[in-house]
């Protein structure tokens, strides 16, 4: 590449302009606007007409639709600059709908952006130490930019993915005085012929085990994203977080998993953004739709989808923004066992419907109306629409937005929306059981968590128990684990083993997903025998025997800490009762000394250390937010106990 002649002439030599006459008209001011506004909101009017505006509408009430869009689209879609994921490529189209919407109905539209990263393209790479960390930042920077708009009567929040989208919700919650609606992004559509998008991450590990061509991985990873935009094509964290969005009431109906780019889904934001004016018009907020019983819904509409593991760190966090009772463990527990997992979506069996398929069978409504069926579902809580569930779920049951998109799947892919949402009974009947088993043991006596409906069923006993016993592989980061599973070491993992990876942990690297060690044990032939005990967490779409969030971490002083190679592993999840176990049982190097003496007297594992290249700005966050209750707490910020923490370390360091 030439070096630029950083010095040479304008290409157009008349000369730069140094003043410019200003927009025409004037600003509908009076006396009272004058004598009581601000400067500051006087000087927004100014900006407003200078960014071409028209003068005799600036007065409108202010909507701001906030975003995470992310990369610069030419006018036919094709890139300019590419974003960081499909699930943040198209959005600006919703944008666009919503702004066009609240002009037509005589408001003013601001928009603003906080784009997002995408946890697929971070998976086994330093990028990861940021994935978590960037959720809290991010609603702290949408809440600033809330904020900012001081004139505000409502936000319309749309975002799609991971982080970007509990971030909104966090944000939406915690600026809970005006009337937000939430957008979910959509999802894009499986390839016509190849790959999802959560299977076509493991063509490395299978390649390398010789159970994938190279042609056959080319052709597979360039195809398995159909449309453009969109989150992924499985209820993974993105799908699982929209689908909780919708639950919270923060929606409008039926708004998760729409497909990315077509009517359907344009018009959710036409009509969110209608949502808002009429909440504005009517002086409801956000404050009135998030209650302790919306959380409880969020957690039941969780359970019956067999969502991501990660929303037991969103849901806690969207509560505590919003200033109510962070849901436990125990809450968690309880609700699981009161209803069995009914739908069947990727990566979830028995067949793994990809979630546009979800969609048309009835997507968030049609859970919700099983739900209210089975007295589940708290009927009272109230939505963006003005709506409760109950009368909400009334119109839904004969709606022609039912029938249409129900038999829409039937026609284009031939699939009973039946076998995609199946009736309780029937699901229950099929031994499809509850989503999430919260064991404990000597090596997690702060408990940890297994999404159990995604066990192998060819592994589980005939009284629906799962059962391993076998020795210990010992990994301090997950480069060294992953390279073991594709047999790049000297000592690869062999079918029976339990790996255990220590140290991945807020405090040792910012709590990373280990997708890429959960894909490749899904998809290769022997990885159903072995399991995986982690103080990490896993990506929604992560299947088979993995136990994550260990508590407390290896780097906290949990016991963890303390298993050597050759220890065995034993575990036990029953996925009826939601009980279940992780303990040490023999020493390798002292088979007769008890587990409780072993554990009390070695030292951590000599490779056991926070990671040499977290960044500054993760241990940061890993220390408030352990303060702040970690990760059974949501990783968020208690501000209180921070700075009760603080005062009481100020006064400790000056002797007092």
């Amino acid at each position: 590449m030439v070096r630029p002649d950083y010095f040479d002439a304008l290409e157009n030599l008349e000369p730069v302009q140094t003043n410019a006459p200003g927009p025409s008209g004037k600003l509908p001011l009076s006396d009272e606007i004058l004598r009581n506004w601000s400067s500051g909101d006087l000087f927004g009017l100014t900006q407003s007409v200078g960014m071409g505006f028209d003068p005799r509408r600036v007065l409108g009430d202010q909507f701001l639709i906030l975003s995470t869009q992310g990369g610069v689209r030419n006018p036919d879609g094709t890139p300019v600059a590419l974003g960081y994921h499909t699930g943040h490529w198209e959005v600006g189209l919703l944008v666009q709908a919503a702004a066009e919407t609240i002009t037509e109905n005589d408001g003013v539209p601001f928009a603003a952006f906080v784009s997002d990263p995408c946890d697929g393209r971070t998976q086994g790479t330093r990028g990861m130490f940021d994935s978590l960390p960037y959720r809290n930042d991010a609603a702290i920077v949408m809440r600033r930019l809330i904020r900012s708009l001081p004139r505000r009567k409502g936000v319309i929040g749309i975002a799609t993915c991971d982080k970007g989208l509990p971030a909104m919700m966090m944000a939406l919650a915690g600026c809970a005085d005006t009337a937000n609606v939430l957008v979910p992004g959509g999802v894009t559509l499986p390839p016509t012929t190849g790959e999802d998008a959560g299977k076509v991450q493991t063509i490395g590990a299978r390649y390398t085990h010789d159970e994938i061509s190279l042609e056959e991985a080319s052709l597979e990873g360039c195809r398995a994203c159909g449309t453009p935009g969109g989150g992924c094509q499985f209820l993974g964290t993105a799908a699982t977080s929209q689908v909780v969005a919708e639950a919270l009431g923060m929606t409008v109906p039926h708004a998760a998993l729409a497909p990315s780019g077509q009517p359907i889904w344009t018009k959710l934001a036409k009509d969110s953004a209608k949502a808002s004016q009429q909440m504005a018009a009517s002086a409801v907020t956000m404050r009135d739709i998030l209650t302790d019983d919306s959380i409880f819904n969020a957690m039941l509409v969780h359970a019956a989808v067999g969502g991501s593991t990660n929303l037991l760190l969103h849901i806690p966090a969207i509560a505590a923004a919003a200033g109510l009772r962070r849901p436990d463990a125990a809450a968690f527990r309880e609700v699981n066992q009161s209803v069995p997992r009914f739908v069947d979506c990727l990566p979830n069996g028995p067949v793994g419907h990809p979630t546009v398929q979800f969609f048309l069978a009835g997507g968030v409504p049609e859970v919700a109306w099983h739900l209210r069926e089975l007295g589940l579902l708290k009927t009272d809580a109230k939505t963006v629409t003005g709506m409760t569930w109950n009368e909400l779920l009334n119109q839904w049951a004969t709606s022609q937005r039912r029938s249409v998109c129900r038999d829409r799947l039937q026609q284009a892919d031939g699939i009973d929306p039946d076998e995609v949402i199946i009736p309780p009974a029937e699901a229950r009947s099929r031994g499809m059981t509850s989503t999430v088993c919260f064991p404990h043991g000597n090596l997690c006596p702060e408990g940890a968590v297994i999404k159990s409906t995604s066990i192998d069923a060819s592994v589980i006993d005939d009284d629906n128990v799962y059962r391993k016993r076998g020795p210990a592989r010992v990994f301090t980061t997950e480069r060294d684990a992953i390279a073991a599973i594709k047999g790049q070491t000297d000592s690869p993992i062999q079918s029976g083993d339990v790996i255990v990876l220590i140290g991945r942990g807020p405090i040792g690297c910012g709590m990373e997903e280990t997708y890429q060690i959960t894909s490749a044990l899904k998809h290769l032939k022997f990885g159903k025998e072995i399991a995986l005990v982690t103080d990490a967490r896993f990506s929604g779409v992560s299947t088979g025997a993995c136990i994550g969030h260990v508590g407390p971490e290896a780097l906290a002083g949990g016991p963890i800490a303390k298993v050597r190679d050759g220890d065995v592993i034993e575990i036990e999840i029953d996925r009826v009762s939601l009980t279940g176990r992780v303990d040490l049982v023999v020493a390798g190097d002292s088979p007769n000394t008890t587990p409780e003496e072993v554990l009390r007297a070695r030292l951590s594992h000599p490779s056991l250390s926070v990671e040499s290249e977290i960044p500054d700005d993760t241990r940061l966050w890993a220390a408030l937010q352990n303060i702040g209750g970690g990760t059974w707490g949501g990783c968020v910020y208690d501000i209180d106990e921070i700075l009760a923490t603080l005062d009481e370390g100020v006064k400790a360091r000056q002797g007092r």
